[in-house]
């Protein structure tokens, strides 16, 4: 499903500077898990693919997606990882780069965030065609996600791209 809705079920709404922290995550307990927010700024960074899955991989740990007890939970972080890959991607070759990832999860759903200054509507290439290169990012986000969709900046030429993955049962 895709959407352009201006924010999802699990928007994380306006969240003050102060709430953008790591909540330690409580396995145990079988309670749902309070949302746990990350931010990595991407503005003019190198190496901004690699460096946004890497914290996307130190995130998934930190919450207990990693290391995975068993191969759905793999393919789970595996799609999340993917999935960054994909945005940030997007970002870098069609809107002059990322500015920011976030990255949050309630222990029911990760949601992602790439934010840049780009004014392009992103969206699957229709038709889709497997055998043509390039061109498949929006298209296996779109696959792998619950829902997606794009903020547009209200003061400032830019958006932030969102999407949401099932947290592993």
């Amino acid at each position: 499903m895709s959407t352009t809705r201006p924010c999802s079920p699990g928007d994380r709404g306006p969240e003050s500077e102060a709430a953008v922290a790591d909540a330690p995550a409580d396995r145990g307990s079988g309670e749902s898990a309070a949302r746990q927010v990350r931010r990595l700024s991407l503005n003019g960074a190198s190496g901004i693919v690699p460096l946004a899955r890497d914290y996307t991989r130190q995130a998934l740990h930190a919450w207990g997606w990693l290391p995975a007890d068993g191969a759905d939970r793999q393919a789970a972080a595996e799609d999340v990882l993917l999935v960054v890959s994909e945005l940030v991607t997007n970002a870098c070759l069609h809107a002059e780069g990322p500015d920011e990832l976030w990255l949050s999860c309630d222990g029911k759903v990760l949601r992602i965030e790439v934010s840049d200054k780009g004014a392009g509507q992103p969206a699957p290439r229709t038709p889709h065609r497997a055998g043509r290169p390039g061109g498949h990012g929006m298209f296996i986000v779109q696959r792998l996600c619950l829902d997606w969709g794009v903020v547009r900046n209200p003061d400032a030429t830019g958006k932030t791209v969102w999407a949401e993955l099932g947290a592993p049962a």
